[in-house]
Formats: C-alpha cells, structure tokens, sequence
C-alpha cells in the first residue's frame, strides 16, 4: 500500500481499531468513561517569489487524543504513538489527571440514545496526483500571470499551492465510532504593486477547493492578484464621518462569524457575551436568516457527526430575523440547561439569505460610504458587542467607486449592525464555512484624517 493509500479511507478501518483499543484500555485502566479522537495527515507545499523556489515541504503526522472520565472528574492526554506502550501511558496519565480533577456535574459523554446511528457519504475525499514538480510549475505559473498583467506590479509576495488530505476518527465508550477521509487542495498569490514615486501596495487572491483541478487556473488568481493589488495604489485616508459600509463578501463572512462566536455556548455559559439571554429576540431584519447545512456533498464545512458523535443536521439559527437557536454542544447545553445542537466543534456549512443585487447593485444604492476589502486588528469586545477596526478598501459617491481609502477605523456596536442590515448580495462567497454576499450596512462611524 503506498504512502498516500495510506490516509485515505483504506486506513479508516485501521483506525478504528485503534480506538476501540484505546477505550478498552482505559476501561481495564478504570476508567468509567472515555472519548477518543484520532488524525491522520499529509500534505505536499510548495512556494515561489520571484521566479525561484522558496520552499518545497513534505508532511506526514498522526495523532491521539484521549479524554477519561472518573466519575465526573476529567482528564486528557495525547500522544503521536500508536503502540501498545504508548496507548498504556497516555491513557495512565490521563487517568492521573483524572483524579486529581475537580468533579463537574455536566462533563461526560453525550447518552447513548443520542449518538449517530448511521453516516452519510459527503464525497470529501478527492486526492490530487500532482508532483511537487508540477506543484512548483502551476505556482511560477501564477507569479508570472501576475506580472503580466500590469507593470506597477514589481515585485512578488509569495505564490503557494497546497495540497492536503487526511483522516479523522472519533470514538466513545457509549458505543459510537466514526471517521471519515477528506482533502483540501490551495493555491495563492500576494504581489507588490508600485508608483513611479514609490507608493506600494500589497493585495492577494486565492482559492480553495475539495477536488484540485476545479481549482481556478493559476493564470486567473494571477491576474486577479494583480488587479486587486494595483487598484489599491494611491489609497489615502478620508475625513471622519458616519456613512454606510459596504463588507466584501470574503470579509462579510468574518462579520458573521462574530456573531456565530457571541450565540456559541462557551460564551454564554461563561457570560462573556452580549448575547447572553438572547433567544427568541428579533436581532436582525424579517428577512434574513441564517441556516446551517452539514451535509453539502464536497462543501468544506460539511461534517456527518460533531465532535461528540452527535449526528449533524439541518438548523435555523437565525429564521426571519429571530435568534432560534444557540451553538452548542453536549457541556455547553448542559450547563444552560438546553439540548446540544450538535455543534461541539462549531457550524458547518452556514448559508446567510440574501437578495439579487450584485456588488455593483449595492454600491448604488449606498450612494456615499466606503466598501471595505481590507480589515485589521481583532478590535470585537464580545462582552459589550463593541466594534471597531482598521480597514481599508474603496471610497464610493454618487454609488460609483471613486478611490482607495487605507489607514481608516470602523467602529459601531454588532447588535446595532446586525439589525442594521440593509441588504445582502447574490456573489457569494464560497471559499470557507459561511457562504454570504456583500453586506450593506446602513450606517457606521468611520474615523480617518
């Protein structure tokens, strides 16, 4: 069997087998429960800058982690080893651990009667045959498209094609076991872009995809790395103003992925969100929901079973503008009381409603503000839903983009920006686990020269 076999479903049936090792270890070990997450990994990177080879890296790595319960009292531990000697020590010092814990009345696993009974096929699993040779050539391939494209663009910040597969198993003593084997496949571009008087700028494109060669061809990432990088050239900052703010869909994401954090049951239960008690309220207009859909065949946030063997499923978050539900799994919804979502381990696969305006739609509609495709810094306070970042990205007026705007803050509360959506477009973004269009905010506090 080659290497490669070997991390894919062929060595699913292996894994298992060492769980259930594993368990019955613990088990002789005393433990009165216990949970056991195995990985499997390996992937080929390759990196280029200015036409020459930067980096070429192999990997291969496996895992256990190993949780034990005593009673209520916890303990976890893990090792790389899947020898007889190295389960026995790992699940001893996970046992030592164990019972030297406090007891906490919500930890265990989650009840039989809940584990997942059956796993549907995703079609994750979608190995790409290409030699690091070939891996090197599609990315100097990139680098120079982008060079191509546009003379300010004079120098490059790295192009990487990565490509990744893997296998994950999960185990508990209630008698559940699963796995399955998936693959993530990547290329990359950041180039340079400079005036005749020395202003640079720095942008990038990418994308991602389970199966490599629907990979956009790396002429196009060139290209667009290129535009993207040389539009940016002459950003200046703008007078301190409240005006609407237009998020670029990549970015429209992480906004909603703030949100995600503040309904997740870590927070809640810890009370270090602005959400805390929230459910049921009306926290974004009628008209938008947001649905989860783990079982998307070949989608990268799909998953058949959460991080406690709970079987995934279709769910509203958010229906007409309403808080339906938390993020939670097993501990979390105990200790507020509430069923686990089936979520230990986060969302898969969040579709955000949206209208049928394209950016160019939205940008006239929004008259005067400033589309944002550039944020930085992590300034989110989840205990007050303060918000407030650096940005960059482009002046609009007459809804028409005038200019690039750098060197810019964006602040506003996400309680008030959730609800002050005005509308959502139809380029949606697809490269990650939240797929939303642009999103238009009525109005924010934009703090610049």
């Amino acid at each position: 069997m080659s290497e490669a076999s070997q991390v894919g479903p062929q060595a699913l049936p292996q894994l298992y087998e060492t769980v259930e090792r594993i368990i019955d270890e613990a088990r002789r070990q005393g433990a009165t429960a216990s949970e056991v997450s195995v990985s499997l990994d390996q992937g080929l990177s390759t990196s280029v800058r200015q036409g020459e080879v930067e980096t070429v890296e192999f990997n291969r790595d496996q895992g256990f982690g190993i949780t034990l319960y005593v009673g209520q009292s916890k303990g976890s531990a893990s090792t790389t080893g899947s020898g007889a000697e190295a389960i026995r020590e790992t699940v001893a010092a996970a046992l030592a651990i164990a019972r030297h814990a406090s007891e906490d009345p919500y930890a265990g696993l989650a009840a039989p009667e809940l584990m997942a009974s059956s796993l549907p096929d995703l079609d994750l699993y979608h190995p790409w045959d290409i030699t690091p040779e070939q891996a090197i050539e599609r990315a100097l391939q990139c680098e120079a498209a982008a060079f191509a494209s546009d003379p300010r663009v004079r120098k490059a910040d790295g192009t990487s094609l990565s490509t990744h597969q893997g296998c994950r198993a999960y185990g508990n003593s209630n008698g559940f076991i699963g796995g399955h084997a998936s693959t993530r496949h990547s290329l990359s571009c950041v180039m340079i872009a400079e005036t005749d008087d020395g202003q640079m700028q720095r942008d990038y494109d990418y994308d991602v995809k389970r199966i490599g060669g629907e990979l956009a061809a790396p002429e196009l990432i060139g290209r667009r790395a290129a535009e993207r990088t040389v539009r940016r050239l002459g950003a200046r900052p703008v007078p301190t103003c409240d005006v609407p703010v237009l998020f670029s869909p990549d970015l429209a994401g992480g906004l909603l992925g703030h949100f995600m954090s503040a309904i997740s049951g870590g927070n809640l239960y810890r009370k270090s969100s602005y959400l805390e008690g929230a459910l049921g309220q009306i926290l974004f207009p009628e008209w938008l929901s947001l649905d989860e859909r783990p079982h998307i065949p070949r989608a990268l946030g799909s998953a058949a079973y959460d991080s406690d063997g709970l079987a995934t499923y279709g769910k509203s978050f958010v229906d007409n503008g309403r808080l339906a539900s938390y993020v939670l799994g097993t501990y979390s919804g105990r200790k507020l009381g509430l069923p686990s979502t089936a979520n230990a381990g986060g969302i898969h696969n969040l579709f955000v409603s949206h209208g049928d305006e394209d950016q160019a739609a939205l940008l006239r509609r929004m008259g005067r503000g400033l589309l944002v495709t550039e944020l930085m810094g992590h300034g989110l306070n989840l205990v007050t839903g303060d918000y407030s970042r650096g940005a960059g990205g482009y002046w609009v007026e007459n809804g028409e983009i005038q200019f690039p705007v750098q060197e810019v803050t964006i602040a506003g509360n996400l309680r008030d920006m959730c609800k002050q959506i005005v509308a959502i477009g139809n380029d949606i973004e697809s490269r990650g686990n939240i797929r939303t269009g642009s999103i238009l905010v009525e109005r924010m506090t934009l703090a610049g020269s």
